[in-house]
């Protein structure tokens, strides 16, 4: 590959920078940022998920972490072409070491400093993944007296661990989140129990109604090592993820434990150890892993709504998470309290059953249609054209790390204003049905909604149009209480149902530490998700990151993993390297552990719920 102009301009910035770092002259480091500039670290600089804003943050981080880390051999990454983007801003993909580890990075300057810059760790020296052409042999050649197969092998590892042999880590949850940090700690030779409560691998999207798919496309969600098929929908149904994730813990050789829940998980201060108790099929197994991580999902424990009244319900009332699907409801009146993903999927597998089905919309809600959406904010990265110019799955998820959060929004709005005039016609015709809709708080839309509250968006895959039909009815108003046979509104109305599903979300994932461990624990962690911003539901300061994902917990030895696909993909990587790294007592001087500045506790928990849907709520525990 022939040396370009930009190749030459950031190698010699380079080198210039690794002299600093690595002669510790901090001030001379610094003064290669501009003095807005950001640096965002995945693990490699601050064992910790942490974007240092401004010159100042800078300076901080290096004064504190440079005499640990100890950075060395910067350059351009090998095959990749320094690219230039709009007003000049120079692009390059970077490598560099660590006194521990390897890293890989992306580079943006702006007349000739650093504009953002993102660092990952890689792997861990030492403890490099068995891929590739490091990839262990397999069958075992040759004769030997009393040598197991593979499957033997994997049986004895599977009736030992947990009982004669200790996990280090045990995940209570296996959806998408548990599963994928379960494959990369097996990658690293890192022993793992995985505890979940359904029958089987998957049911976690098995069970939920049955018009449920995903509304992201294939390119986005891949697990890590196996992608899905060259044949796979664009948009798969819940049952074929489900099967997916089944075969996955299959062929990635997981320690998954079905019909299990955990009792009871208690840390030990002086032994650096959990307790963890599991029900395991009826059978009681008392775990004692070094590391506890919780994967519930995104969002913790069912957001049900306290209205007076509802105990007088005479119809069945229950939350989305335990809707069955609309075939039991055939002939009934239905109104779903929401106005979200969930509200308007279940809304349209109601109508296409002939249910008379009314949206409850209490709050405004960001639309956006599957198809622009693509279009305008996904296929420069997660595309068949994207693969086909380069850009892989793992090199799409670095790009999009490589913006910080506190700038993200700006190149989101520009999107969503191409995206309202490219669909006038389209929210012209909900607005006129009443429905209320929003773009964000600052016009950001839904990514930004996404990251600071995980809620308050729908991406239409067709419900929208009932919506603007007067096929899915709507109902927009805050209500007041439930009757026996409906709803009471605030402008006075009364709306009859058979049946309600409460379509209201979900609270902050350290509901269930509240729940497993206790409230103090829940409340030192604090509130899980979110960015700080200020916004609806996404109360400051500002933390510049997601509150107390994938990085470690005002909690000793206690983690939290979970988001969507992509989430789970990409942010496992860098879980499973700080485990590993603490189970092989390397050092991991942590930068800038979250404070806690939100209990997470919602109001629900001050209150008494109906049996019935606090029994409905306690069956989504590990799920």
């Amino acid at each position: 590959m022939l040396e370009t102009a930009g190749d030459v301009q950031v190698t010699e910035f380079l080198d210039t920078f690794g002299v600093a770092l690595e002669a510790g002259d901090v001030e001379a480091a610094v003064a290669l940022f501009q003095p807005d500039g950001y640096w965002r670290d995945l693990v490699s600089f601050t064992w910790n998920i942490k974007t240092m804003e401004g010159a100042d943050q800078v300076r901080d981080m290096l004064v504190n972490q440079l005499p640990w880390i100890r950075p060395t051999n910067w350059r351009l990454a090998e095959g990749e072409e320094v690219t230039v983007e709009d007003e000049g801003t120079i692009c390059a993909w970077v490598s560099f070491e660590t006194a521990v580890g390897r890293g890989y990075g992306h580079l943006r300057l702006r007349d000739g400093q650093i504009w953002t810059l993102l660092t990952t760790m890689a792997e861990l020296k030492g403890f490099e993944e068995p891929v590739d052409g490091n990839r262990p042999l397999g069958a075992k050649h040759g004769v030997d007296r009393h040598q197991l197969t593979w499957k033997e092998g994997l049986e004895k590892e599977q009736a030992e661990l947990g009982y004669g042999v200790q996990p280090y880590t045990v995940i209570i949850g296996g959806g998408q989140g548990g599963i994928a940090l379960g494959a990369r700690l097996r990658q690293l030779g890192v022993p793992t129990i995985i505890v979940e409560k359904n029958d089987r691998p998957g049911d976690s999207w098995r069970k939920r109604y049955k018009s449920l798919c995903l509304h992201d496309p294939v390119w986005y969600d891949h697990l890590p090592y196996v992608q899905f098929p060259r044949n796979w929908p664009v948009y798969a149904p819940k049952d074929k993820i489900g099967d997916w994730l089944e075969m996955y813990t299959r062929i990635m050789e997981l320690n998954y434990w079905t019909r299990s829940t955990v009792e009871r998980a208690e840390f030990d201060g002086a032994a650096k150890e959990w307790t963890v108790t599991v029900d395991r099929d009826g059978e009681l197994a008392v775990l004692r892993p070094k590391q506890l991580v919780f994967a519930t999902g995104m969002a913790g424990k069912p957001n049900i709504p306290d209205f007076p009244g509802m105990e007088t319900f005479k119809g069945d009332q229950h939350h989305s998470s335990q809707h069955p699907g609309p075939d039991a409801f055939v002939g009934k009146k239905v109104a779903v309290i929401g106005s979200n993903n969930s509200a308007h999927d279940i809304c349209a597998a109601l109508w296409e059953h002939d249910v008379d089905v009314t949206m409850v919309q209490r709050s405004s809600t960001h639309v956006v249609r599957s198809e622009p959406l693509f279009d305008f904010g996904m296929r420069d990265l997660y595309s068949e054209e994207a693969m086909a110019g380069g850009i892989t799955t793992e090199k799409a998820d670095l790009i999009f790390a490589s913006v910080p959060y506190a700038i993200a929004h700006e190149a989101q709005i520009p999107m969503y204003e191409k995206i309202r005039a490219e669909d006038a016609e389209f929210y012209s015709g909900l607005e006129k049905a009443g429905f209320q809709l929003d773009f964000g708080a600052d016009e950001s839309g839904l990514m930004m909604k996404y990251l600071r509250r995980g809620s308050g968006y729908y991406i239409d895959v067709g419900a929208s149009q009932l919506v603007i039909d007067g096929k899915i009815k709507l109902k927009s108003g805050q209500v007041t209480e439930i009757v026996e046979d409906g709803l009471l509104m605030d402008d006075g109305t009364k709306l009859e149902a058979d049946v309600i599903v409460y379509a209201t979300g979900y609270g902050s994932m350290n509901g269930w530490v509240a729940d497993l461990i206790d409230r103090e624990t829940a409340d030192r962690v604090g509130k899980v998700w979110g960015l700080g911003s200020d916004t609806p539901k996404d109360p400051g300061p500002w933390e510049g990151e997601l509150r107390n994902m994938w990085k470690p917990t005002q909690q000793e030895a206690l983690w939290f993993q979970g988001g969507n696909l992509h989430q789970s993909r990409h942010y496992s990587q860098f879980l499973a390297l700080q485990l590993k790294a603490r189970m092989e007592g390397i050092e991991t001087p942590v930068y800038g552990l979250q404070e806690s500045h939100h209990t997470g506790r919602p109001a629900e928990d001050e209150v008494p719920k109906p049996a019935r849907l606090e029994q409905d709520a306690d069956l989504l525990a590990q799920s």
